[in-house]
């Protein structure tokens, strides 16, 4: 049972975002068959993809989420093909009332992922200590840890992280590091003082 405030956030599956030779497909479940493999992930136009975001949507809808965030692996460049299905999947999908958020990696310009993001509503996801969002006003940020996720954030690092949330707009803040519910609770903590 989660508090009524409680709000989940849900990432899409990995077969609309990653290759098949991507290390976290050891994890998968299902089996792929040779063209299956071929089709998946990196916003292909393809029948997997297709599937795999229909299988996503539920899930959005069953945890009653807001928000799906599109995590790409670095590997996902900014080649023109990547960019093509990348815009083909946003502009074919329902968008309903959902936050879109998306985290390229890698080596991407900015005015490239701000205007795909400007274009289809996406939120720009970043590690605010590594990089600078061109969605200031649309704030979700993921921390991975300086120098890996074995990291512990300081606490005068998390003051740093609360004043770059903007005010009076909904932000989203998710610690993806080995001390993330000791992180997330400092953090709150820090929230609770400075509102």
């Amino acid at each position: 049972q989660m508090p009524p405030e409680f709000e989940f956030t849900v990432k899409a599956w990995q077969l609309i975002t990653h290759e098949a030779k991507s290390p976290t497909y050891k994890r998968l479940k299902k089996k792929l068959s040779e063209t299956e493999r071929e089709e998946a992930g990196y916003f292909k136009p393809t029948a997997i993809v297709k599937q795999a975001w229909e299988t996503t949507l539920a899930c959005v809808k069953a945890l009653k989420a807001k928000t799906i965030l599109f995590q790409c692996p670095a590997s996902f460049k900014p080649y023109k093909e990547n960019i093509s299905n990348l815009e083909r999947f946003f502009s074919g999908i329902e968008r309903e009332k959902f936050n879109f958020v998306w985290e390229p990696r890698g080596d991407w310009d900015d005015k490239i992922i701000k205007s795909i993001c400007e274009k289809y509503d996406l939120w720009h996801v970043v590690d605010p200590f590594t990089r600078k969002t061109v969605t200031p006003e649309k704030c979700y940020y993921r921390l991975h840890g300086r120098g890996g996720w074995r990291y512990e954030y300081e606490a005068d690092e998390l003051e740093e992280l609360a004043a770059l949330l903007p005010k009076n707009k909904p932000s989203y803040v998710f610690f993806n590091n080995i001390r993330m519910t000791e992180d997330a609770v400092k953090f709150q903590e820090i929230i609770k003082e400075t509102a």
